[in-house]
């Protein structure tokens, strides 16, 4: 463990490793930001920290598992000249939990059709879930990740760890910024349906390189932060006439 420390490429493999994770964490804190939106809001922010604190445990446990998760990689059946592994079916199936969830919350947004809760625990329980089955399709991304970068598993859990530490300090403003602005609400909304988009493509086999859905979202929130700007220029100008 010492010679850990005093090994400078652990510590850049960790550091790379840490700012890949919190990339690769930002749809995850959109999500988490949008579920968590519908409760009432003394239960969004246990609810952001208890969705994330599953995110911990189940990275830390597929790192212990390593062998395991590599396996998941390897092809156990073949359709239509195309070998699926466990990995794909799992990314796919969460691909389409992202586009069906996405357009669900497209859809309440424009209709203003928000669903009522029976109780506050029954929908902090329905958060919950949903957030624990996120959590684990980006789990099984992240941890690949993980092992494609580091080559030993403490740097791992350490660049893991400290990466979601970090998403936990910024679930907050994140969340309360996106709920309080329903355009980028809504430019939330359209990210999760491209990475839907993108993890099924994935499970199909059709990479799409994530570095295109970055900026695309990049760019559609520099163009809303830019109509923002002139929104308020232009309320400033009808105040002062």
């Amino acid at each position: 463990m010492f010679e850990l420390l005093t090994d400078p490429n652990a510590w850049l493999s960790f550091a790379t490793l840490t700012v890949l994770e919190i990339v690769l964490g930002i749809d995850n804190i959109i999500f988490i930001a949008i579920v968590t939106g519908r409760l009432p809001e003394n239960r969004q922010g246990p609810a952001r920290r208890f969705g994330l604190s599953i995110a911990v445990f189940l990275r830390i446990a597929m790192l212990l598992s390593i062998v395991w998760i590599i396996s998941l990689t390897r092809p156990f059946i073949t359709l239509f000249g195309i070998g699926f592994s466990w990995r794909d079916l799992v990314l796919g199936a969460g691909g389409l939990f992202l586009l069906a969830k996405g357009t669900s919350e497209i859809h309440a947004e424009v209709e203003g059709a928000h669903e009522e809760r029976s109780s506050a625990a029954a929908g902090f329980g329905a958060v919950i879930v949903q957030i624990a089955v996120l959590d684990l399709v980006f789990s099984i991304d992240s941890v690949i990740t993980a092992v494609g970068v580091a080559e030993r598993v403490e740097v791992m859990i350490a660049a893991v760890v400290v990466a979601i530490l970090i998403m936990m300090a910024a679930s907050g403003p994140v969340a309360k910024f996106i709920n309080a602005n329903p355009t980028v609400k809504m430019l939330g909304l359209s990210f999760l349906l491209l990475i839907g988009t993108a993890l099924v493509a994935d499970a199909l086999h059709f990479h799409i390189p994530r570095n295109y859905l970055y900026f695309a979202i990049a760019f559609s929130g520099a163009v809303e932060a830019l109509n923002r700007i002139a929104a308020r220029r232009r309320a400033r100008r009808r105040q002062g006439t």
